[in-house]
């Protein structure tokens, strides 16, 4: 109950003060550059990672990452950055 009053009022303050969304309600934030790279942020962990796919724990479910010859550029507490040819990106929902 306490969870979803929070969210309540995280969207309320988004809405009324112009706040971007990913910052107020621990959304990701996903920027690709093509097929090529993909840069993360507001992420919770790693999951898993092989040359053909990453898998990220995010504040709702987790985030697959699918595709070919996977490479971290960087990885920061809350960021990453992966290159390689991207296939799918998939949100999966607990």
């Amino acid at each position: 109950m306490a969870k979803k009053w929070s969210q309540l009022i995280r969207n309320w303050m988004t809405q009324t003060m112009d706040l971007p969304p990913d910052v107020m309600m621990d959304l990701p934030r996903i920027t690709m550059v093509g097929q090529i790279h993909i840069y993360i942020e507001n992420h919770r962990g790693l999951l898993a990672f092989s040359d053909r796919e990453v898998r990220l724990l995010l504040e709702q479910g987790q985030l697959l990452v699918k595709g070919k010859a996977f490479v971290i550029k960087t990885i920061l507490p809350e960021e990453i950055l992966l290159e390689g040819k991207i296939d799918q990106v998939i949100y999966i929902n607990e």
